[in-house]
């Protein structure tokens, strides 16, 4: 694997000042309604249009049992994600596991120590890569303007469930999301590669359920999601949901 960049050093490499333009709303108006209406929840007329957003969070995450985290992540359109956490083991400080999830220019990666010391996980290859790009898709709803691409391609089945298939990586994938009457998202979806169940990868449901919007800087994003497998039948919360986050900051690129 080629050199593993930090999270510092992801976000320090990002252009110092958002892309050329501002959002106008005449840049969507050729889109289906649900999808002009989401955007124009998320994106404020006249905000600088970001390439990179950088956010502290903290929640959840299920490990056998459901354990706090704090974290902070960086996401860049142009070359993936970086997820930097601590997370306390039972809720105990002196079992504190320290890592980073990532997909950086095609290769993803996991690594975690206990204590920062103590290797506990190790994992890399085709299907970790593959399967971390998945994650760099639906979190695209973080950064907003990642979805107004030219390559983006909208659609909608009703009033209530645009889909955006973006391109992440030379793969495709079908993002279907949930809003309500003022556009605000409400769920996201897509189908991920991954194996929950501890043996082959397959393509399994992926997404979460989101709420209580906050505006950062021109965009109006969810500060809180539940995410896990098997979204959209019953497994989801009895099996898939791994993961309970509340976003407390975010700044933009």
């Amino acid at each position: 694997m080629s050199h593993l960049p930090s999270l510092d050093e992801l976000w320090e490499a990002a252009p110092p000042h958002p892309a050329p333009g501002v959002f106008d709303p005449a840049l969507i108006r050729h889109l289906p309604e649900p999808a002009r209406r989401y955007l124009s929840h998320a994106i404020a007329p006249g905000t600088p249009l970001a390439t990179a957003v950088r956010l502290r969070m903290h929640g959840e995450i299920k490990l056998r049992q459901w354990n706090p985290f704090t974290a902070e992540q960086v996401l860049r359109w142009d070359r993936g994600l970086i997820w930097k956490a601590k997370v306390r083991m039972g809720g105990h400080a002196l079992m504190t596991i320290k890592g980073a999830d990532r997909w950086i220019d095609g290769e993803g990666s996991m690594r975690w120590k206990l204590l920062g010391l103590v290797p506990v996980m190790s994992a890399d290859g085709p299907e970790i890569s593959r399967s971390a790009l998945g994650r760099v898709q639906v979190e695209s709803f973080m950064l907003p303007s990642m979805l107004l691409r030219e390559d983006v391609r909208w659609s909608a089945t009703d009033d209530e469930h645009p889909h955006a298939t973006v391109t992440v990586g030379g793969e495709h994938a079908e993002l279907a999301l949930s809003i309500d009457e003022h556009g605000a998202l409400r769920s996201i979806a897509v189908r991920r590669w991954g194996n929950p169940e501890g043996q082959a990868f397959h393509w399994v449901d992926f997404g979460g359920q989101t709420s209580e919007d906050r505006s950062f800087g021109g965009y109006t994003i969810p500060t809180r999601a539940r995410v896990g497998w098997y979204f959209g039948s019953d497994r989801w919360e009895s099996e898939g949901e791994f993961f309970r986050a509340t976003i407390e900051s975010m700044e933009h690129r």
